[in-house]
């Protein structure tokens, strides 16, 4: 079955963007997942198609309307696997990380919906028990940038789209460390060489050398990460 992704949008002409190049792009054009665009102000009722509104309580800007959220939730909804969970970016949301992507990449798909203004009315996110992930500790202008990472992240890890299951055994937080840095042609540039046990041929030498390369730029970098690793 094909994996399916379907992005709630009031900009529509972004995707696939990114998404539509490299690896994705390739697994997209092979139809080993797909991308549905549903826009957003298509649900507008109103002549102007607005979505948005004042917020309740005063304050800046403006908040995207539940009724119209609800709407396009709804569609997506009609048109995916009942067990598709629906999610949206928002920077109060949990932290999107390597084993939410392997377990995403492990169902059905992902229906995203991408917010703008102030956020969205906070009634629908409890009523369609939507998912609140965040890309990082920032704020973007809208959720769309947050989509397409979570869905490159995602996509990925879909059978035979990246085409080496050992790389993605490897590579970051695979095993919940940073990789182990890597080198090539040629042997020495500008008075740097490459460290000789990679050049031994002595593979148990070189698991061990990358493994404590891994731990060491794990400890070093994100303590966080060498935190949870610990026994």
């Amino acid at each position: 079955m094909t994996w399916r992704a379907s992005i709630l949008t009031l900009f529509p002409e972004m995707f696939p963007g990114p998404l539509g190049v490299s690896l994705a792009g390739k697994a997209l054009a092979e139809r080993t997942w797909s991308l549905d665009i549903f826009d957003i102000r298509v649900f507008a009722s109103d002549k102007h198609r607005s979505v948005d509104d004042t917020p309740a309580g005063g304050g800046a800007g403006m908040v995207m309307r539940a009724d119209i959220a609800a709407a396009a939730i709804d569609a997506a909804r009609a048109q995916s696997p009942a067990d598709t969970p629906a999610i949206y970016l928002s920077p109060r949301g949990k932290p999107f990380d390597q084993e939410r992507a392997r377990a995403l990449a492990a169902g059905p798909g992902a229906i995203l919906l991408c917010g703008r203004f102030e956020g969205i009315d906070a009634r629908v996110l409890e009523a369609r028990s939507m998912e609140e992930i965040s890309i990082g500790d920032y704020v973007l202008s809208g959720g769309e940038l947050g989509a397409m990472v979570l869905l490159d992240a995602t996509v990925r890890l879909l059978p035979g789209v990246a085409g080496n299951e050992v790389s993605l055994a490897e590579e970051s937080f695979a095993d919940g460390l940073l990789e182990y840095p890597h080198y090539t042609k040629p042997r020495e540039w500008e008075g740097r060489s490459i460290p000789e046990v990679l050049l031994s041929g002595d593979h148990k030498k070189i698991a061990a050398w990358r493994r404590e390369q891994a731990e060491n730029l794990t400890k070093i970098r994100r303590p966080d990460l060498w935190a949870r690793k610990k026994p």
